[in-house]
């Protein structure tokens, strides 16, 4: 039995003030002294950055839909080990999940996977007593516990007052107020919000801003007493040790593993990071580190080579495209690392990573690993996807499905090699699968497909 208070944080839409008050609430919580952990429901990789920098350990993101149902429990208590509370912010609004399944991946699914109370962020503005009838049909309609409200973008004492009231009508007890505050405020460009790693300072001051203002306006003793209401999960947290070694049971690989770790052998793999590539699930990491790697990360706005011995290539998303300039700059390590995929070594690279490896991006010259030209474009390309592997890989066999994600705003010419990475329902193929390479714009959460780190493994000790 895992027991850890804790909180899913939900609305009624985007943008009516879940991120502040999650990322508010990991920040006052931890500056009273206590030990906090942070998700996020669905793929979004911007937002646990925040969480990051308000607690002090990593944010971590539990979706149904890309590592399935099973593993989200297990991996919550995983994120959540040694911490005093948790807190998941939820996505969109509470019961908006894939929009062919319903309510399947949103946050009333996570909030019944995790048997957790939910408190609802309300963006007053605008509105009086008809949050009474807002909170009585979000209670009624589904089944989860709506344990308690916060007002967010309150004006006035008056307008307290009037939703206080409204609250009371229905039953819904208020756990906070929040009045309109600037200072909170995260910029937004054109996948969302800024990444907490390219604002340094600016970063930090918003989530100080955030705490200062869930430490004026909620009751965290109330917030957690919610939390504590949360029963014990029966489940066993989730181990990447235990993933790699089942995922090589399932594909005959285990002596082999066996094998490679008596002989002691753990291959560097690099991991890209920095500002230009933020976007990755902690999980990855810790899969190689389990499957025999020695992980190492580096900024490819700032080094000039690959870290000494690097044998194999993680690079996951971001923004490139902000930093197109600094990375056509860096010469050297562009040479690197199309020395590094020429030589055969794996590189696993999704959709910034997938920029970075072509020829150019917006006239500016990148990698060159890849035959292929990246632009931006005015067209926002978003979803999930269920895939299937074209071509054998050094991530997947042929055949192998998954389900992905995509999020972005460019487009690369022509968007499939002569081995293609992954086709899905309704699309031609896509990405690239060429010597140890396997570039796409599909992201993946490597703990529903743990055999991918084992086999990046394998093939770097080749």
């Amino acid at each position: 039995m895992v027991r850890v208070p804790r909180v899913v944080i939900a609305a009624a839409a985007s943008g009516h003030g879940k991120t502040t008050v999650a990322t508010g609430l990991l920040a006052a919580l931890t500056a009273r002294g206590m030990t906090a952990a942070g998700f996020k429901v669905g793929p979004d990789y911007i937002d646990p950055t925040y969480h990051s920098l308000a607690c002090g350990r990593p944010g971590r993101n539990l979706d149904p839909s890309l590592v399935g149902e099973d593993l989200v429990a297990p991996l919550f208590a995983h994120g959540a080990a040694g911490a005093q509370v948790a807190v998941v912010e939820g996505v969109m609004g509470l019961y908006d999940g894939r929009s062919r399944e319903g309510e399947f991946g949103s946050t009333a699914h996570v909030a019944r996977l995790l048997d957790a109370p939910v408190v609802f962020v309300v963006d007053a503005t605008g509105q009086g007593r008809s949050v009474a009838a807002l909170l009585h049909g979000f209670r009624s309609f589904g089944a989860v516990r709506l344990a308690g409200v916060v007002l967010n973008r309150v004006g006035s004492d008056r307008h307290e007052e009037i939703l206080r009231e409204a609250c009371e009508e229905v039953g819904t007890p208020v756990l906070g107020v929040l009045r309109r505050a600037g200072a909170v405020a995260v910029p937004s460009r054109h996948l969302g919000l800024v990444p907490a790693a390219e604002r340094s300072g600016a970063a930090v001051d918003a989530v100080a801003a955030m705490g200062a203002l869930v430490e004026d306006g909620v009751d965290l003793g109330e917030v957690l007493a919610v939390a504590h209401s949360a029963p014990p999960l029966a489940v066993t947290p989730w181990s990447a040790a235990d993933a790699v070694r089942a995922g090589a049971e399932e594909t005959g690989s285990g002596q082999a593993a066996a094998r490679d770790e008596a002989a002691g052998d753990r291959p560097v793999i690099a991991v890209a990071g920095g500002p230009a590539f933020t976007f990755g699930y902690a999980e990855q990491a810790e899969l190689l580190r389990a499957a025999g790697a020695e992980v190492v990360h580096v900024d490819p706005l700032r080094a000039e080579a690959l870290p000494r011995g690097t044998a194999g290539l993680v690079v996951g998303g971001g923004f490139p495209e902000v930093y197109g300039d600094e990375l056509a700059a860096n010469k050297p390590l562009r040479d690197a690392v199309r020395d590094l995929a020429a030589a055969g070594a794996p590189v696993a690279a999704e959709c910034a990573g997938l920029l970075w490896l072509a020829r150019s991006l917006d006239g500016r010259e990148m990698c060159g690993v890849l035959d292929a030209e990246a632009v931006m474009t005015e067209r926002l390309t978003l979803g999930y996807r269920d895939a299937v592997a074209v071509s054998g890989s050094v991530l997947a066999d042929p055949g192998t499905r998954v389900t992905g994600h995509e999020f972005h705003r460019t487009a690369v010419t022509p968007a499939a090699g002569p081995s293609p990475a992954w086709a899905w329902r309704g699309q031609p193929a896509e990405g690239f699968v060429q010597g140890g390479v396997h570039a796409s714009y599909l992201h993946l959460h490597w703990a529903g497909q743990p055999g991918f780190a084992r086999r990046m493994v394998r093939a770097a000790c080749a």
